[in-house]
C-alpha cells in the first residue's frame, strides 16, 4: 500500500513537471517569434499589460505605493507565478485526460494573443508570439505525457511511478530544457540585434546647443543639507511611472512625429533632424506624478532641451480656444499606444512647454522617453508628460476621453503646492541640540515663496529658503530645530508665489492628485 501511494505521488509529480516544463518550453519559442514582431508582444508582457489596464484604479494606486517603481517587476513576477501554476495544473489534467491538458496549455497561448491583440497599437502579428509559444508548449506537453505514461517493457520491475524508466524520462526533459533555453537565448540576442540600431541612434546623437540656454542654477539654490538629494536630479536617480512593461527602444533615424487633426490647416510630420534644425529651448523643469502622495518620492527636478510646442502648434496654424480654435485638447500618443490629454490653452500661453530631446545635457535614456517626449510646467505628468511621443492631435475634451481619464482621474490637472521634509526621516532617531529639518516644496507655474515647519502641532516657524530657479523648479528648505528630548511630530506646509497656503487637508491622489501637509515622527534621545 504505502509503495502504491509513493507510486502515485511521483506519478502527480511527474504531471506537474510535464506541464511547467511545457510552458517554459513555449515562452521560450515565444521569446524569437517576440523579437522578430515587437518585445511588447511577448506572452507575459502582453498579459501583464492587460491586467495593468484591467486593474482597477484604488488598486494599481496601492501597488505603486507599496512597491514603487518595483511595480511592474512584481507583476511580472505575478504574472509568471500564476503561469507556472495553471501550467502545473496543466500537466495534472493531460494525466488523467491527455486532450484536456492539451487545450489547457493552448488556451493559454490563446489568452496571450488574445491580451496582445487588446494593445492600442498592436496589429495581427502581436498574435503570433502567444500562438507559436501556445503550439509549442502544446507539443512538448503531449511528448512528456506521452512518453511518462507510455505501457512498461514486458518484465519491467513493478511499482514504478510512471512507465517509462525516470532516467529515461529525466534525460528526456533534461533535453527538453536545453532546447527551449537555446531558443530563448536566440531569442535574446535577436532582441538585441534588433535594439541594436535604436542603441546606436542615441549613442551617436549630438544635441545642437540651446538658441535659448537656461541661466546657470543659482548660487544657493542647493543648500546641500545632507539627506536632501542635489537640486537637479540624475536621470538614473528621476522617477519612472508609467504603464510599459518593456521600455520602447527607439530608433532615433526612423522616428517620426505626426501633428495633425481638428483645427491643423497645416498638418506636420516631422524626423528628429527636422526637429532638431528648429530653435532649442533649455529650462529647469520639476515633474512630478499625480500618483505621489503626500510626502511620496515621485516628483524630480532637471534641464530640459527641446523645441517649444507652441511654436510647431503655430506652424502647423492651431489657434488656442482663446483665440478662436476649435479645439481644446491635444492628445499625445506614444509608440506603444498610450495616450494623454493636455489643455490646448495650457501648452499655447507663453509657458515653456518643450518637445523635450535632452535632460541634463544628454539625449534622453530610453527609460525616460527617447528619443522625444513632452514636458510641461505646471501639470501632473499623466497630462502632458507623454514619453516616446509618436502623434499630437488636435481634438476636444468632449470628443476624446485619453487613457487616465477613463480610469477615473481628472481631464485637467494643474500641479497642487506640496512640500516634504527628507530630513529627517520619519520614525528616525535624533540627538538633542540643533537639527536642520530640510526638503523640497513646489508648486510648478507658481512657484514657492515660503516654507514653514512646526513642532507637535505648535506655531508654525519659517523656514530658510534656497535661491529660486524660475518658478518651474521646486525649492529647496531648511530650519534648525532646537530638539528637545522625546517623541515629536514635524509638520511642514508651503505657501505658493500667488500667496495661497498649501492646505492641510488630506486628500488622496485620485482624481487629481494628493493633498494634505506631509509629516514625520521622530524620537530625539539623550545617549546619556
Amino acid at each position: 500500500m504505502r509503495a502504491r501511494r509513493s507510486g502515485s505521488g511521483r506519478r502527480w509529480a511527474a504531471g506537474a513537471v510535464c506541464g511547467v516544463v511545457a510552458a517554459f518550453a513555449g515562452l521560450a519559442v515565444a521569446e524569437p517569434v517576440a523579437a522578430v514582431v515587437r518585445p511588447e508582444a511577448f506572452p507575459v508582457t502582453a498579459v501583464g499589460s492587460a491586467v495593468v489596464d484591467l486593474t482597477p484604479t484604488a488598486v494599481r494606486e496601492w501597488a505603486i505605493a507599496a512597491f514603487g517603481t518595483a511595480d511592474k517587476t512584481v507583476l511580472t513576477a505575478g504574472v509568471v507565478a500564476a503561469l507556472t501554476a495553471i501550467a502545473a495544473g496543466a500537466g495534472l489534467l493531460a494525466l488523467r485526460s491527455l486532450p484536456a491538458g492539451i487545450a489547457v496549455a493552448g488556451g493559454f497561448g490563446l489568452l496571450g494573443a488574445a491580451a496582445a491583440l487588446s494593445r492600442p497599437a498592436a496589429s495581427w502579428k502581436d498574435a503570433l508570439p502567444s500562438l507559436v509559444g501556445g503550439l509549442a508548449a502544446a507539443g512538448v506537453l503531449w511528448v512528456l505525457i506521452t512518453a511518462a505514461t507510455r505501457p512498461r517493457p514486458r518484465g519491467a520491475p513493478p511499482g514504478g511511478a510512471w512507465a517509462m524508466d525516470r532516467r529515461g524520462f529525466g534525460r528526456l526533459v533534461v533535453g527538453v530544457l536545453a532546447a527551449a533555453g537555446a531558443a530563448g537565448l536566440a531569442g535574446r540576442r535577436l532582441g538585441a540585434h534588433g535594439s541594436a540600431g535604436a542603441t546606436a541612434s542615441r549613442a551617436d546623437l549630438v544635441l545642437p546647443p540651446p538658441a535659448v540656454p537656461a541661466p546657470p542654477v543659482p548660487a544657493g539654490a542647493d543648500l546641500r543639507v545632507p539627506g536632501v538629494g542635489p537640486f537637479l536630479t540624475p536621470a538614473r536617480d528621476f522617477y519612472r511611472v508609467d504603464t510599459a512593461l518593456v521600455v520602447p527602444r527607439v530608433d532615433a533615424d526612423t522616428w517620426r512625429l505626426s501633428i495633425l487633426g481638428e483645427g491643423v490647416p497645416r498638418p506636420l510630420t516631422l524626423g528628429l533632424r527636422e526637429l532638431l534644425a528648429r530653435p532649442l529651448v533649455e529650462h529647469d523643469i520639476t515633474l512630478t506624478c499625480v500618483s505621489n502622495e503626500v510626502g511620496g518620492p515621485y516628483a524630480g527636478n532637471a534641464r530640459w532641451l527641446g523645441v517649444r510646442l507652441a511654436d510647431l502648434l503655430r506652424e502647423a496654424g492651431v489657434r488656442p480656444p482663446s483665440r478662436g480654435g476649435p479645439a481644446d485638447q491635444l492628445v499625445a500618443r506614444s509608440v506603444d499606444g498610450m495616450t494623454l490629454g493636455t489643455p490646448v490653452e495650457t501648452v499655447m500661453d507663453g509657458r515653456e512647454a518643450l518637445l523635450a530631446v535632452g535632460m541634463n545635457g544628454e539625449p534622453l535614456p530610453f527609460a525616460h522617453g527617447f528619443p522625444v517626449r513632452m514636458v510641461v510646467p505646471g501639470l501632473y505628468g499623466y497630462v502632458s508628460a507623454c514619453k516616446w511621443l509618436t502623434e499630437l492631435r488636435l481634438t476636444t475634451f468632449a470628443a476624446y476621453d485619453a487613457y487616465w481619464v477613463r480610469r477615473s482621474w481628472a481631464q485637467r490637472a494643474p500641479v497642487k503646492t506640496q512640500s516634504r521634509i527628507d530630513t529627517p526621516r520619519s520614525y528616525a532617531a535624533v540627538r538633542p541640540g540643533r537639527v536642520a529639518v530640510a526638503g523640497v516644496a513646489w508648486a510648478q507655474h507658481r512657484g514657492i515663496r515660503r516654507v514653514e515647519v512646526r513642532v507637535d502641532g505648535g506655531p508654525w516657524q519659517e523656514a530658510r529658503l534656497g535661491a529660486a530657479d524660475g518658478v518651474d523648479t521646486w525649492r529647496q528648505f531648511v530650519w534648525p530645530w532646537e530638539a528637545t528630548a522625546g517623541p515629536h511630530t514635524l509638520e511642514v506646509r508651503a505657501t505658493d508665489g500667488t500667496g495661497a497656503v498649501q492646505t492641510g487637508v488630506r486628500g488622496g491622489t485620485v482624481p487629481d492628485g494628493a493633498t494634505g501637509w506631509h509629516a514625520v515622527q521622530v524620537r530625539v534621545t539623550d545617549p546619556g
